[in-house]
């Protein structure tokens, strides 16, 4: 719900030097606040069903074709089983983005539909979809809140909150920011356990605790007949490898859609989730193929704007609209500058380094 008494940040219209700043001789009046540009993209949110069947098969066809090759060549090579293990991982991805926007209702216009496709592709990607799916709502209603963050989203502590830890409590939060531990512990900890039971939500209805034993109970089965009829080499070599790569990618995917330097956070009482949805969003400006993979998901700001519109409108988006495709735009080079930011500092008003917070306090 939006904070009725929070006034929107703009987003500035076609012809400005910078999305959400008014440069000095700025008209005024082509300020564009962001719950206008959600009413705006209303018109994209129609999913095409031949054209969801179509990203669907193109998706699941090649990756399950490539586990098969890879599983047939395993005795021959290997190394070429591992290889075409690792790059399938793209199709893995590609399969979770599908999953993604049947979770919002987005790919097909049947509820039902969607919810089925979503739940058998939560089995090739490790994620029980109910609990997904409710998890992922709490993180678009809550994006950007500083009151409210636990769910679904990077631990981030302000400049003042860190100041307050002691020196036990700031090497904790060190570790698990740092990305080695983000980026490797924190994906696999994720997809391979506690995806596997709903803590937290047991209390939320049997829906939930259901889904993930539903679908833990297929994934145990797929796995015991892989090993049954390949052997285990087939479910390390191939199976494996492409579940941990691909978690890896979405967490680090994750992370670059929020965790960017002049994202937003704010207090309940400042807090407008329109606002946020739009400047805490960033546009990760990736090359075609990997735009492909990804299926849009780095066009993040109109995703939260707009999560009904299927992924393959949003270039649609972005080529009726020149102000969204210039919006929080951040480059594979400026991403890996991101990995290295760790504090919100509520005084700048941008996420900063640790060097960048020392003695902020003092002055």
């Amino acid at each position: 719900m939006i904070n009725a008494n929070t006034p929107e940040r703009p987003v500035w219209g076609p012809g400005k030097e910078r999305m959400g700043q008014a440069p000095q001789q700025a008209d005024r009046t082509a300020a564009v606040t962001p719950s206008d540009w959600a009413r705006a993209l209303m018109r994209y949110r129609e999913p095409i069903a031949a054209r969801s069947w179509f990203e669907l098969g193109i998706t699941l066809i090649p990756f399950t074709a490539i586990w098969g090759l890879a599983w047939g060549l395993i005795s021959f090579s290997p190394v070429l089983a591992f290889a075409l293990a690792v790059g399938n991982t793209a199709f893995l991805v590609r399969l979770f983005m599908i999953q993604h926007d049947c979770g919002h209702g987005a790919f097909f216009k049947s509820r039902t539909l969607s919810d089925w496709i979503g739940r058998g592709i939560g089995v090739l990607t490790l994620t029980p979809y109910d609990v997904w799916r409710r998890n992922h709502a709490i993180h678009h209603s809550t994006t950007g809140n500083l009151d409210k963050r636990g769910v679904g989203d990077i631990p981030t502590l302000t400049v003042r909150e860190y100041e307050a830890k002691g020196r036990l409590g700031r090497g904790l939060y060190r570790l698990l920011r740092h990305p080695a531990f983000l980026f490797v512990v924190v994906p696999f900890y994720t997809f391979f356990l506690q995806n596997r039971v709903p803590v937290g939500q047991m209390r939320s209805g049997w829906q939930y605790w259901f889904s993930a034993m539903a679908t833990n109970a297929a994934i145990g089965t797929g796995l015991c007949m892989v090993a049954w009829f390949g052997g285990p080499e087939v479910v390390f070599v191939v199976i494996l490898p492409t579940l941990f790569l691909a978690a890896m990618t979405g967490m680090w995917l994750f992370y670059v859609q929020h965790q960017f330097e002049d994202t937003v956070w704010d207090r309940n009482c400042d807090w407008n989730i329109q606002s946020a949805a739009f400047h805490g969003s960033s546009h990760y400006v990736l090359p075609g193929i990997l735009r492909w993979i990804t299926a849009n998901i780095g066009v993040h700001h109109v995703h939260h704007l707009a999560s009904r519109i299927p992924f393959y409108r949003l270039n649609e988006v972005l080529r009726d609209h020149a102000p969204l495709a210039d919006a929080q735009r951040i480059t594979l080079k400026d991403s890996l500058q991101c990995a290295r930011l760790r504090l919100w500092d509520e005084n700048s008003r941008r996420l900063v380094f640790y060097k960048d917070a020392r003695g902020r306090l003092s002055n």
